[in-house]
């Protein structure tokens, strides 16, 4: 009995512990195998990783022509040369994209931001989408007509093209949509002016999308006009548009401020926009505002052309000229902040406010500038 005993427990032992062999081995199995998986997901990641940081190469500096400034919902920077590509700063790097790596154009005109996060460059031959890895060019969609995409999505985003177009692109998140402007009450008279004119009159210099969602377009010759969804409506003033010396200045500023007051071009006038029907229904109806029409007091000098406008936290309106500096407008009266480098007068091109409300200035010669609470000063990315 006794002996029958420990046989018994001698042949469970053994099957005991060949059970445990088994166990074992499966789990060891399962461990390599799941760290095989892991190295492959992780050498995976680690090449995606390097291949998006050995597009474009670092540089220590900004092209001195830099017409676009953009920060991105992760706060990154965006610059964009005038003819020399793109540039990405992170807060430690600068890193320069160029045709090389995918552009389309090294001739920058604007950067956008999507809901995800996609950033999208315009340039003089397209655009552009970068999605952290690539840059990949948007397809134009070929449509019969060009009057007949007309629509207005919140989602949407809105591009110009070089400058001999007569309408702006509108992206729905697959395809570029090419429209075409219904025509300007004044083209006639400008074709009446200008019969050999080797330019469209129609040529945006700027898109501008306001806090109710509508859309602006300043175009080189014929004024500016608005699309709310419905139908377009048009706005021509000679003192908008024309020079001292008569030539076309074009609509390069539109805003409106947290009053629901529009600037355009010049502080001479605020423009109110009527929701009532003018006496055209292709023509805007708006009240004119006087404005701060002069630089001071003292001289009485009129107050010249601006190119970009933005309004800082406080509610100041900030005026960037191309040969005067930059012009701050409290309300009562108007600031000026001379911008040099060095010695040397700097010719100003935009004015961008960032997501902390931080004021940069993009520039036609020395790079970009930040305004440091007193004046704006050359920003080293070093």
């Amino acid at each position: 009995m006794k002996l029958a005993l420990v046989k018994s427990l001698i042949l469970k032992y053994d099957q005991l512990k060949k059970a445990i062999f088994w166990v074992a081995l499966m789990l060891g199995s399962l461990i390599i195998l799941s760290s095989c998986n892991g190295q492959k997901n992780s050498q995976s990641l680690s090449k995606n990783t390097e291949k998006a940081s050995m597009l474009g190469k670092v540089v220590s500096e900004l092209d001195s022509v830099i017409w676009s400034i953009f920060q991105d919902k992760n706060d990154n920077f965006w610059f964009g040369s005038k003819e020399n590509g793109l540039f990405y700063y992170n807060g430690q790097q600068l890193r320069h994209f160029s045709k090389k790596d995918g552009l389309i154009s090294n001739e920058i005109r604007g950067i956008q931001e999507d809901s995800s996060g996609n950033i999208y460059i315009e340039t003089m031959n397209g655009i552009n989408q970068f999605d952290g890895k690539s840059f990949k060019t948007l397809e134009i969609k070929e449509a019969a007509s060009s009057t007949s995409e007309w629509m207005l999505n919140s989602e949407d985003l809105w591009f110009k093209i070089g400058y001999t177009n007569k309408g702006p692109y509108r992206y729905d998140g697959k395809y570029l949509h090419y429209l075409e402007f219904p025509k300007s009450p004044q083209e006639d008279e400008f074709f009446r002016q200008n019969p050999k004119a080797s330019f469209s009159p129609y040529g945006l210099y700027l898109i501008y999308k306001d806090p109710n969602g509508f859309i602006w377009f300043g175009t080189s010759s014929v004024g500016l006009c608005r699309y709310n969804g419905k139908s377009i409506q048009w706005h021509y003033e000679e003192q908008l548009q024309k020079t001292l010396s008569g030539g076309d200045f074009g609509i390069r500023s539109i805003f409106q401020d947290k009053e629901e007051n529009f600037w355009f071009n010049n502080s001479r006038h605020r423009y109110e926009i009527l929701t009532t029907k003018s006496k055209h229904s292709d023509t805007l109806n708006y009240k004119k505002k006087n404005g701060i029409g002069f630089i001071n007091n003292d001289k009485q000098t009129e107050f010249p052309y601006f190119l970009s406008i933005t309004q800082d936290n406080d509610g100041d309106l900030w005026m960037v000229t191309y040969q005067n500096g930059v012009w701050r407008n409290t309300g009562k009266k108007l600031v000026h902040y001379p911008v040099k480098d060095g010695k040397t007068d700097v010719l100003l091109f935009s004015i961008f406010k960032d997501n902390q409300g931080g004021l940069w200035l993009g520039t036609q010669n020395a790079g970009v500038f930040k305004y440091n609470g007193k004046s704006f000063e050359k920003f080293n990315f070093k």
